[in-house]
């Protein structure tokens, strides 16, 4: 009976290394998928100089995805001008993203990340537009554009 046992714990335990195995083999390597600025702003929270980002001037319709997993995060249309140097919206996308508090300039502020694979994405502010008030003050190469009339890329990660 102890053999027994043991064998099931054995082959308990191996199922459990290989199943941590195979998804980390599934999730991507977000550092070799992105250029440097994206990932070091999505993964390791930095943020891009303002007014350096070309989607400051996007104004098409369409959607802007996570540049990391292409999750669609905010519909062209609630972008706004908000003269801060960074694409601003005054609402994401339903789900798409998730907030927690962070104090690293010693001030609480809520940070916002992707929902689907946690890239940090930027802050949220309460001094935005109508109807919702809020500002999504978002880091640039943490988004790419994609225009209305293309197709959404296939979500990764």
């Amino acid at each position: 009976m102890k053999r027994r046992h043991f064998i099931q714990q054995v082959l308990t335990a191996a199922t459990a290394v290989w199943a941590g195995a195979a998804r980390a083999a599934a999730k991507p390597d977000w550092k070799q998928l992105l250029p440097p600025a994206a990932y070091a702003v999505l993964f390791e929270e930095d943020t891009e100089p303002p007014y350096t980002s070309p989607l400051l001037n996007e104004h098409r319709p369409g959607h802007f995805v996570c540049a990391a997993c292409y999750q669609p995060l905010f519909d062209a249309a609630t972008k706004y001008e908000s003269g801060t140097g960074w694409p601003s919206f005054f609402r994401p996308l339903p789900d798409a993203v998730a907030t927690q508090r962070d104090f690293k300039l010693l001030v609480p502020r809520t940070e916002y990340h992707c929902s689907h694979c946690g890239g940090h994405q930027g802050h949220v502010f309460d001094d935005g537009p109508a109807p919702t008030g809020l500002r999504y003050c978002n880091n640039g190469v943490a988004l790419h554009f994609v225009p209305r009339e293309q197709p959404l890329p296939v979500l990764r990660g």
